[in-house]
């Protein structure tokens, strides 16, 4: 049994197909995904998947790209929407200074610190996304830890080593996508290698990302399995063994779909 901790599988990909793909990914052994949020505007649209489908929870949060236009959702707002029952965590929300369009960086930290906040208040682990943005990262997790205990994963980790070092320190997971398939991948394989197993998740990050072989097409739950195998084959682990592995490690640390 798999998990595909992170998709979205409200985006437009899956609008017209969304059955066959909860179909496709469990024939592949994926019988949980999550489906993450990227604005609490949308809280709704979450929980209608979550509660059509037994085999998808959801989170709640808005995604840094969206700072700009939730700029102001308080951690209260946040809070009240993971009182849904297939809601599973906060998120995913961080910083991204990829693209010279983004919010600023200042709303983008103030954003990411109120979801912090929910994090901590709920018990619920937060979903970070991080790009282009190592130091800063590191800097307020280490200062947020410092006001109080929060669990959290590094989702579609794509950095530095450091900040994948920061994350384990600080109690996190961190999550591999179909990026660690990629033949050019070696320092992310280097890394994923690092990670204690017992911090380690997979995802996909549908409809974006999809590993070898699949490179090119739509992501979709189902492709968790190919990169499973081969973060199993990076790490010298039985396939089944990672599997369970990992499963283990995502009912944990989202614990609310465990029961």
């Amino acid at each position: 049994m798999l998990v595909d901790s992170h998709c979205h599988l409200d985006f437009p990909n899956f609008a017209e197909d969304l059955p066959s793909v909860v179909a496709r990914a469990k024939a592949a052994g994926v019988s949980r995904m999550v489906t993450i949020s990227t604005r609490v505007a949308k809280a709704r649209t979450y929980e209608t998947l979550s509660e059509a489908h037994p085999e998808i929870w959801h989170t709640i949060g808005t995604h840094p790209d969206g700072a700009g236009d939730e700029p102001d959702v308080p951690t209260e707002a946040i809070v009240a929407h993971t009182h849904h029952p297939r809601c599973i965590g906060i998120g995913e929300a961080g910083l991204d200074f990829h693209y010279d369009n983004a919010a600023p960086e200042a709303v983008q930290e103030r954003v990411f610190r109120r979801h912090i906040a929910a994090a901590r208040e709920t018990g619920l682990p937060l979903v970070i996304h991080s790009r282009d943005a190592d130091a800063e990262m590191e800097a307020i997790l280490v200062d947020e830890m410092a006001r109080g205990p929060f669990t959290a994963v590094l989702h579609c980790f794509s950095s530095g080593a450091r900040l994948a070092e920061v994350g384990v320190e600080l109690g996190f997971c961190v999550s591999f996508s179909g990026i660690v398939t990629f033949r050019r991948s070696h320092d992310l394989r280097a890394i994923a290698r690092s990670v204690p197993p017992d911090r380690l998740l997979v995802e996909t990050d549908a409809p974006f990302l999809a590993p070898e072989p699949h490179r090119g097409r739509t992501n979709e739950p189902a492709y968790t399995a190919d990169t499973a195998r081969s973060l199993a084959q990076t790490l010298d682990m039985d396939f089944a063994e990672f599997a369970a592995l990992t499963t283990a490690n995502f009912h944990r640390l989202f614990h609310k779909a465990a029961g």
